[in-house]
C-alpha cells in the first residue's frame, strides 16, 4: 500500500533536509544533516519526532525564536511503498519527482538511522 512522503530543504542554523513519511494519521520525521542520498552513499538520518499530515504540503518561514526557525521548501514529494517498517528496519520504494528507487533505513543507536539507496 502506498503512502505519501515529502523531503523538505530546511534553511535553519544548519542547512539540512527533513524526510517525512506518512504512517497512519501522522508523519514520521527524520533530519538528514547532509543531502538526501541519490546514489549508494549512506547518510545519517536522525528521528526528530512525529508531525501532522499537514506538513506534507508545508512551505514557508518558521519565525526566529521558534523551534526549527528558518525557511522550508519542498525539495521532493510523492508516494512511498514499504516492504518493511519496524522500529529497527525500514525498506521502501520512493516514487518522487526527483528521487526514485529502493531505500533502506537501519537503526543503529537510539534515534540514529543509516539511510541508503539500493543499487
Amino acid at each position: 500500500m502506498k503512502s505519501k512522503f515529502v523531503i523538505h530543504e530546511h534553511f535553519s542554523k544548519r542547512k539540512h533536509f527533513d524526510f517525512r513519511f506518512e504512517v497512519g494519521d501522522h508523519l514520521e520525521s527524520y533530519a538528514i544533516p547532509k543531502e538526501f542520498p541519490i546514489d549508494s552513499t549512506k547518510r545519517l538520518a536522525v528521528f526528530v519526532g512525529l508531525r501532522p499530515l499537514s506538513a506534507l504540503t508545508f512551505e514557508g518561514i518558521i519565525e526566529e525564536g521558534s523551534y526549527g526557525a528558518g525557511k522550508i521548501v519542498i525539495w521532493d514529494s510523492g508516494d512511498i511503498e514499504f516492504s518493511e517498517n519496524t522500529d529497527k528496519k525500514k525498506h521502501f520504494i520512493l516514487y518522487g519527482n526527483k528521487i526514485k528507487g529502493e531505500f533502506s533505513m537501519i537503526n543503529f543507536k537510539d534515534k540514529n538511522w543509516l539511510l541508503s539507496k539500493k543499487d
